[in-house]
């Protein structure tokens, strides 16, 4: 004896089997929606993990900041980045895209200094609402005191390891780039 009231409404004509399975499978979906099955609880541990990191990462950084500005080395730095910064060109028509801060920014460069910054020679640091093309050296010393300021570095392990898996995987591989494409 499943279940009476539904037996006797089958006979009484006043509802169908059809009719009967559907209430049992959305009973069923109700139910499998009701049970928890922790990723709520897992994704708030994540979350609650991703922040205590930023804020150690932040305090970590802050305290290298105050170390270095006791030091005198930041000055020192800003004044080197500003002696040693080559100057941007006035008629350059190539703009290149860096990002600072979850923020797109630009500089237009000629073609040598393009080169030379997808080469890792040329660095960019952002300091005061400016940028400052500076030799790759430097721009990696202020990215060790200071990240916030550091627009563009090249790094070569993050070109590697973009090369190793576009090689293993690239569906496009057989596929010839037009000369005149520009990225």
């Amino acid at each position: 004896m499943a279940n009476a009231l539904q037996e006797q409404l089958l006979k009484a004509g006043l509802a169908s089997k059809q009719k009967g399975r559907d209430v049992k499978t959305q009973q069923r979906r109700d139910k499998k929606a009701k049970v928890d099955d922790g990723s709520a609880a897992l994704k708030l541990e994540i979350a609650e993990k991703k922040r205590i990191q930023a804020e150690k990462d932040k305090a970590l950084n802050e305290a290298r900041f105050a170390e270095a500005a006791e030091k005198g080395q930041v000055k020192g730095l800003i004044n080197e980045f500003t002696r040693f910064a080559i100057k941007l060109p006035t008629n350059a028509e190539l703009k290149f895209n860096f990002t600072l801060d979850n923020k797109i920014l630009s500089v237009y460069i000629t073609e040598s200094i393009q080169r030379d910054l997808l080469n890792g020679t040329l660095g960019i640091v952002r300091y005061e609402d400016k940028s400052y093309l500076v030799p790759h050296k430097l721009a990696e010393r202020v990215n060790l005191l200071v990240p916030e300021w550091c627009g563009y570095l090249w790094d070569k392990s993050a070109i590697d390891s973009v090369e190793q898996v576009s090689g293993a995987d690239d569906p496009y591989a057989d596929y010839a780039i037009p000369d005149d494409l520009m990225w």
